[in-house]
């Protein structure tokens, strides 16, 4: 079992940063393609950013693309997520993923965090 712990969320202002932690406990998840996902209210949860399992190959949504960036600390047992240039828009609760395979889906993984609100002011 692998649980999934996100943090740094906060409230900032528009063209701010924030950098979002999720620190896993349990399993080790060296082995484990991550993502990050976000719901803002009323809407879908949508895929945000995914890295494989060394940190080798990442993927974004294209809204973020360019301004948000995925990195891991496996021996931390830890991902990122730098979120420079924050819009309005990106104001959502954000969660971690974490599996074997992973993907652009959360029912592609098997473990997901709880959530850390990010909140983006005009």
């Amino acid at each position: 079992q692998v649980q999934l712990v996100e943090s740094g969320g906060g409230l900032v202002q528009a063209g701010g940063s924030l950098r979002l932690s999720c620190a896993a406990s349990g399993r080790s998840i060296s082995s484990y393609a991550m993502g990050w996902f976000r719901q803002a209210p009323g809407k879908e949860r949508e895929f945000v950013a995914a890295i494989n399992w060394n940190g080798g190959t990442t993927s974004y949504a294209t809204s973020v693309k360019g301004r948000f960036a995925i990195s891991r600390d496996n021996a931390k047992k830890t991902v990122y997520l730098q979120m420079n240039s924050l819009k309005p828009e990106d104001t959502a609760v954000y969660y971690c993923a974490g599996d074997l395979k992973g993907g652009l889906k959360t029912t592609e993984y098997g473990y997901l965090g709880q959530g850390t609100q990010v909140t983006v002011s005009s």
